[in-house]
């Protein structure tokens, strides 16, 4: 079995859902307290034992290449300033790990943004996190994918149970409990998955959240189907062709979601990381109480 080495970060989308805050900047890059989104990914990433990260980029989209890359003026202007803390701070985020781009031209699904890193990736197994879900867990939730990958050596994909009125938004599976670490409580083999369906047709509640573990055979795959939902190339109709020739399995991971990529999610994002904060939590707690809500 071949050890994940490589995880792939889509980065090419248009976040329009943040505009005109996104008209001149990467969604990816909006700051959740203090930090980018895309970077919380990364240190999952990193955390989780993955540290080469191929980032999936796109027009306009240099400001992830800055962040990630040295700048020597800045930190050169904090030496001389004698501001230890923040010049590790900086080092830290272009020291943490390998990182390469890619271009997608056009924006023409996920399952093309993945694709489209195939040269990168080569024959080998693979992560892929989408920086709009900020998973807070003990256990990072990609490591909880990687544990499941090794032991079955199968492709694994995080689950999340969501309410009839959002199901529409996400690829849903039909799976079938597996006891695992003798229990049957968060572990699926998946049976067929359908790509935003209607609440009246979704095969369960049990949604594809941000986080995949994934082998090459995904690639052709990806080339063999056609355009799907919203004229795109879904990554979650690769993934159904890839269970003609091998299972794969969902993990119903263990942390709290915040879907950054929606205003209000992150909203409660910013307000309850700022809370788990030592630096800010106890100030900020006491604002908010002062607050008429």
């Amino acid at each position: 079995m071949a050890k994940v080495r490589k995880a792939v970060f889509p980065a090419a989308g248009l976040g329009t859902r943040f505009l005109p805050a996104t008209k001149a900047q990467p969604k990816e890059m909006l700051p959740l307290v203090d930090k980018p989104l895309i970077q919380y990914g990364v240190e999952e990433a990193m955390q989780s034992g993955v540290r080469n990260i191929l980032i999936v980029t796109g027009r306009g989209k240099t400001a992830i290449e800055d962040h990630f890359d040295v700048s020597f003026e800045l930190e050169h202007l904090l030496e001389t300033r004698h501001k230890k803390d923040l010049l590790a701070t900086v080092r830290a985020v272009s020291d943490m790990i390998d990182v390469s781009y890619v271009r997608q031209k056009e924006a023409l699904g996920l399952g093309h943004a993945v694709l489209r890193a195939r040269e990168l990736v080569g024959e080998e197994p693979f992560a892929v996190v989408l920086s709009d879900d900020v998973i807070d867990a003990e256990v990072p939730c990609l490591r909880q994918l990687l544990d499941v990958y090794e032991f079955y050596n199968a492709p694994v994909v995080a689950l999340m149970e969501v309410p009839d009125e959002s199901i529409s938004a996400y690829g849903v599976v039909d799976a079938e409990p597996v006891a695992h670490n003798g229990g049957r409580d968060r572990l699926y083999r998946i049976r067929n998955m359908v790509e935003k369906p209607k609440a009246s047709e979704a095969p369960s509640r049990l949604a594809i959240i941000g986080r995949y573990v994934l082998t090459p055979e995904i690639f052709s795959s990806l080339e063999a189907i056609g355009p799907g939902s919203g004229g795109e190339i879904q990554l979650t109709d690769g993934l159904k062709h890839v269970l003609r020739c091998r299972p794969i399995y969902g993990y119903k991971f263990e942390g709290k979601r915040y879907d950054a990529g929606d205003k209000l999610g992150f909203l409660k994002a910013t307000v309850e990381f700022a809370l788990k904060r030592f630096d800010l939590g106890q100030e900020f707690r006491q604002y908010l109480k002062t607050l008429p809500i």
